[in-house]
């Protein structure tokens, strides 16, 4: 595949490189393709990447304007295999959660709903980079003992700067939680110091608000959601409902349809031949 990949025109691996860096937008997936995780995406989610303006500032690309030249951008960088497609199975593992097994698809095509894994990783620049930092940070401490005194006295501030913002927050959570214990017995329902100190936001907005109660969430009742369905099922059959017509506009009525004979069936007797019934007579 690398050889395949080395073979491409310029502009096709620098789509590749587009696609694959973050900068795309392009929602990438982990699955399993023989005991190895590989990441996988959605053909729709690349098109719409191609048709992004991030794309549109790049150089040396080729041009889109819809998703039909979008498409075959996609086309020409499968054909280099860079991605192949590839089909979704059940996860690999016992939880649901778990990566997806993988299966590439002999036949290869690319659609808006098919599913493609990368086979390219993009420039190792950065790999590398983060590899040599590695490194030297670990020379570094080795060395530790042979660095300048002043050095080491800033490691040592900064150390104990940064064990002290450890201990502080640990102190926080501490003191909250007595606070909070105290005024469940003192002040029903009970209140929190810096309810979102734990919650998924920024550094400044985990001590906004500076105290909270501790109000339980309200649960929607039975009738309320009864009510909700009720007014959704309303305005769903008032959008169904046909517009009407001014008066002058109104269509005429059709003409009712004749009255069609009720048929009629006789006995007659066993002649050795049938004889035709009424109601066949009169038809």
């Amino acid at each position: 595949m690398e050889q395949q990949q080395q073979k491409a025109p310029a502009d096709i691996k620098q789509v590749a490189q587009f696609l694959r860096s973050g900068s795309a937008g392009v929602k990438v997936r982990v699955g399993t393709l023989n005991g190895k995780r590989f990441d996988y995406f959605k053909a729709k989610s690349a098109i719409k990447a191609l048709n992004s303006p991030a794309y549109a500032k790049q150089k040396n690309v080729p041009k889109v304007t819809n998703e039909a030249e979008a498409l075959d951008v996609l086309k020409r960088v499968n054909q280099f295999a860079f991605f192949l497609r590839v089909q979704r199975g059940a996860p690999s593992g016992s939880s649901s959660s778990s990566p997806k097994a993988l299966q590439i698809i002999p036949e290869q095509m690319v659609a808006a709903d098919e599913y493609y894994a990368w086979f390219y990783d993009g420039p190792q620049w950065m790999n590398y980079l983060m590899g040599i930092g590695l490194v030297v940070c670990m020379f570094g401490g080795v060395l530790f003992p042979l660095w300048p005194p002043s050095l080491r006295l800033g490691v040592y501030y900064l150390s104990m700067g940064a064990l002290g913002l450890l201990g502080l927050f640990f102190a926080i959570a501490i003191v909250r939680l007595i606070f909070y214990i105290i005024t469940i017995i003192v002040a029903s329902p009970g209140i929190w110091i810096f309810p979102k100190l734990f919650a998924d936001v920024g550094f400044v907005e985990s001590f906004i608000p500076l105290w909270e109660w501790d109000l339980p969430k309200k649960k929607k009742s039975k009738k309320e959601k009864g009510e909700k369905s009720g007014k959704k099922k309303g305005k769903e059959g008032k959008s169904k409902e046909k517009v009407g017509l001014p008066a002058g506009d109104a269509p005429e009525a059709a003409p009712a349809p004749a009255p069609v004979p009720d048929a009629k069936i006789e006995e007659v007797e066993d002649s050795g031949l049938s004889r035709p019934s009424s109601a066949q007579e009169e038809l």
